[in-house]
């Protein structure tokens, strides 16, 4: 297992939810939750965040159907992902997130949390759900989760 802090990135079209891990990769826990934006202030916010916490790599959640097929949401995660790995110049990846966000609106109804009044928190547990997962999975295989992000080949 790497050692190291790492951030989990749940995008979504108006926010992005935030977690992090501890140094040793253990375990992810709920950090904020970034509005997001057209003028790069999300990305700005996420780069002031990796340079307070001394992250090493940033985990984005990778939306996909159920089916596996990709979705709109996919091409924007994978958008965001590609420009905030040119901008924070830490490495990117991306992890599968089926189902990460129900399974956080089934956690805070647990917690007793009406829905509406939690859809900020929504966002960060749902990171951190993705974060966690990806902690699991490099636990278990020993090697770093999801794929990373491809640099852009030109025409």
């Amino acid at each position: 297992m790497r050692s190291g802090v790492r951030l989990g990135i749940d995008v979504g079209k108006v926010r992005i939810g935030v977690s992090r891990s501890d140094p040793h990769g253990m375990l992810a826990t709920p950090l904020e939750t970034v509005a997001r934006s057209e003028d790069a202030a999300d990305r700005r916010r996420i780069g002031e965040i990796v340079t307070e916490l001394g992250v090493f790599e940033i985990i984005v959640g990778l939306p996909l159907a159920l089916s596996g097929a990709h979705t709109a949401s996919t091409a924007d995660a994978v958008s965001f992902a590609e420009t905030l790995e040119a901008e924070v110049e830490v490495p990117v990846r991306l992890v599968d997130e089926r189902l990460s966000t129900v399974s956080a609106h089934s956690a805070l109804r647990a917690s007793g949390k009406n829905s509406k009044s939690a859809r900020p928190v929504v966002d960060q547990v749902a990171a951190t759900i993705i974060l966690q997962h990806a902690l699991d999975a490099e636990r278990a295989s020993g090697h770093p989760p999801g794929r990373p992000i491809e640099p852009s080949i030109g025409p």
